[in-house]
């Protein structure tokens, strides 16, 4: 994965490709409600939607990032996932290297309660890179892809201690099988951040096979945010 001009707006600079101004109609994948956005230097992956706000998810040797809106208070979020196609294991935890399959990251709009002054300004720098569009001020990430061995949770190499990291499906996980995945992001929230979650801001689903020039197939459906039962 590469990064852009700060470590933090590789996962969540949003609004820096969120086409605003223009005449154009609408692409399918907006008319979903989703916005694509690209890494600088990386070549885009495709994402295509599917019924019920899901997407398909196809690189060859890129990456790539849909984003939605998604306010709210922090609850449990559930979707199902495939892979047919992904990067081989590596090593999430450094940078460069570290292609995944997909991720699934939930983006929030308040800060950990002991964000430091020098994330704060990881953060103002790429906020002023994205424009108008509010970034997220913690994220969690859940992802495919990965060696398995990474802690649970790990700091994201590229957000500044802003982004946790859970990896839920190893990239040698069995391909062309569906998963079902169930997060309680409150509760996830306070053990990698401490303190109460703040309102939920956005929802992103990625993928990374720079590194590695892997292709990836890969679905992401029934995407619900709920109560916790």
């Amino acid at each position: 994965m590469r990064q852009l001009a700060t470590p933090l707006a590789v996962t969540i600079a949003a609004g820096l490709v969120a086409g605003a101004g223009t005449a154009q109609p609408p692409t399918p994948l907006e008319a979903a409600g989703w916005h694509h956005a690209a890494w600088h230097g990386m070549a885009s992956a495709q994402f295509r939607p599917l019924p019920e706000g899901g997407v398909l998810v196809e690189a060859l040797g890129q990456g790539s990032f849909i984003w939605r809106r998604v306010p709210g208070r922090a609850e449990c979020l559930s979707w199902r996932w495939r892979v047919e196609h992904g990067p081989p294991p590596t090593d999430l935890t450094r940078r460069g290297g570290d292609d995944r399959a997909l991720s699934v990251g939930v983006g929030f709009a308040g800060w950990p309660p002991h964000a430091t002054l020098w994330q704060r300004s990881q953060h103002a720098l790429a906020q002023a890179a994205a424009g108008g569009h509010p970034l997220p001020r913690s994220v969690l990430i859940f992802v495919w892809g990965g060696t398995g061995r990474e802690p649970s949770p790990f700091p994201s190499p590229y957000m500044a201690g802003l982004g946790q990291v859970r990896v839920l499906r190893p990239a040698d996980t069995p391909r062309g099988r569906w998963f079902e995945e169930r997060v309680d992001l409150a509760a996830l929230w306070r053990a990698s951040f401490g303190g109460e979650p703040p309102m939920l801001q956005e929802l992103v689903i990625g993928t990374d096979a720079d590194d590695t020039g892997s292709r990836v197939e890969a679905r992401v459906e029934a995407i619900r945010f709920g109560p916790c039962r």
